[in-house]
């Protein structure tokens, strides 16, 4: 059995790259990864060496590159977490986000459907259903209704999935996820950064009155829900995952200074995002009603063992802050690497 997982040295891609390395030994995982700036081999150093990994560097928009790549190697499974995902990014370059989450999206769909893949797997995003009111959740039947550029590519690459699965019957699933966190977070967005800047003594930025809310959900859940929809998952169908753990931002950033015994003080508020979505809150009930899937963690114990990661790994996100990171890509892939 060998997978093909895209964008697997990002945050998401490179957790669920390890758990399939370890869990699966008998199946082959490639990861394909163009390496922008946030790709981070560093993130796999633990399973690099091991016999059923293989990494490849390459451009998922790059489409004699992709067509070579697939009629090579004759992927069995194709998992997509390749995607920019920075919303604050999205605003002010929206065109990588097009080429990125649709064109390459689009050259994945055709490769796959060429060779005959017996799954293509689409990891989207909760952003593609719009914003919420104080009540009410995302289900399966939501209708799409992006508010950034980034939620309108991933919006858009979903649509491209389901058209190639009911077009030309190529077998596909998309999971939509809630807000993400856990080890390897690229200290960009939130809870690292609140963490990192915390432990630095630095001011915590935080958009508007803080009172946005996201359902958070540890990588390592989304992980396992992923497998499960990859092995067990009904052709065609869509499928939630959520944490069921609903925050506004503001109670984000004081449970961390809490648990990292820092000042509130640190606490400064900022002029708003454009377009920020209010409210995400996910209806999980079909992945866990019919696919059995149980989160292993709750909010709570989900946080404590965050931050202690970020405690534990401070060589990790100090390379990022300082570039150095960018330095293993080098020396391992030469100077052609992406980076900003």
């Amino acid at each position: 059995m060998k997978l093909l997982v895209t964008g697997g040295a990002g945050f998401i891609g490179s957790n669920f790259v390890r758990y399939m390395v370890t869990k699966y030994p008998q199946y082959q995982i490639v990861n394909l990864d163009y390496l922008t700036y946030a790709g981070n081999l560093e993130n796999l150093k633990d399973i690099e060496n091991a016999s059923n990994y293989t990494f490849i560097k390459g451009d998922i928009a790059d489409r004699d590159f992709v067509n070579e790549l697939f009629q090579k190697e004759k992927f069995d499974y194709v998992l997509n977490f390749a995607a920019e995902s920075h919303v604050d990014r999205s605003i002010t370059n929206p065109d990588i986000f097009v080429k990125t989450n649709i064109q390459g999206t689009l050259a994945l769909l055709d490769a796959a459907k060429e060779i005959g893949v017996k799954k293509y797997l689409q990891v989207s995003t909760d952003e593609v259903y719009g914003t919420l009111g104080e009540t009410g959740y995302f289900s399966e039947e939501t209708p799409l209704a992006a508010n950034s550029p980034y939620s309108a590519s991933k919006a858009g690459s979903d649509l491209l999935v389901r058209a190639y699965h009911e077009t030309f019957g190529l077998p596909v699933n998309i999971t939509r996820c809630s807000n993400n966190y856990g080890p390897f977070h690229f200290p960009e967005k939130l809870i690292p950064l609140i963490i990192i800047n915390a432990l630095q003594d630095k001011e915590l930025p935080v958009y508007g009155d803080g009172l946005n809310v996201r359902d958070w959900l540890h990588v390592e859940d989304h992980c396992q829900a992923i497998d499960l929809v990859l092995h067990k998952g009904k052709d065609g169908e869509v499928y939630n995952v959520g944490g069921n753990n609903e925050r506004t931002n503001i109670e984000i950033v004081k449970t961390i200074l809490k648990q990292l015994d820092k000042p509130e003080s640190l606490i400064k508020y900022v002029t708003d995002r454009l377009g920020h979505d209010r409210r995400y809150a996910i209806d999980a009930t079909k992945l866990r009603t019919e696919l059995g899937w149980e989160p292993k963690y709750n909010f709570d114990t989900g946080i404590e063992q965050t931050i202690n990661w970020y405690l534990e790994n401070q060589d990790w996100w100090k390379n990022i802050i300082s570039g150095d990171y960018q330095e293993y890509f080098k020396s391992q892939y030469g100077d052609k690497v992406e980076v900003e």
